[in-house]
């Protein structure tokens, strides 16, 4: 005969041991851990990366303002992840970062600046910010018809 293993039972079942006043159960199926969000969604790590790629366009487009407010009132600002897959006419080769449109009937001057070609041109948080608002600079100065060096005096001197 075979000896018997000793399994002990489940709380809460007759002949078990009784369950704990206050124990509150988890689900931990598979030895996962608890299930659950990563960080709440008060602490800022909680944003996602599109979020956080918005919020730097923003701040591109409010350190241009302090200068060029009265010429981007009415620009509509946009972030798409990838750009469609019809170039405009003047572009050729390579994948756009950003687009100007200029207003049309009916439609404010528009400027996009696509998440995810920029993104993959960044090696992290500081370089991200630095494209980002290259591209912004660069198609500011696209729509108004001006030089980026004009546009943003820093534009491209390596800060």
């Amino acid at each position: 005969m075979a000896p018997r293993r000793h399994v002990p039972a489940v709380p809460g079942t007759p002949g078990g041991p009784a369950p704990r006043v206050g124990a509150v159960r988890r689900r931990d199926r598979r030895g996962r851990g608890i299930r659950g969000p990563l960080l709440p969604s008060t602490l800022p790590a909680h944003r996602t990366r599109a979020e956080r790629f918005d919020d730097l366009v923003l701040d591109s487009v409010e350190r241009l303002e302090a200068r060029w407010g009265k010429y981007l009132d009415g620009v509509e600002f946009a972030v798409e992840d990838v750009p469609p897959s019809d170039p405009a006419p003047w572009e050729s080769g390579g994948v756009p970062l950003g687009r100007s449109f200029p207003s049309q009937p009916g439609l404010p001057p528009r400027i996009v600046v696509y998440r995810r070609p920029v993104e993959s041109r960044a090696v992290d948080a500081d370089e991200l910010a630095d494209v980002v608002h290259e591209v912004v600079v660069e198609q500011v100065a696209h729509l108004l018809g001006r030089s980026p060096e004009e546009v943003d005096p820093e534009h491209g001197d390596g800060r």
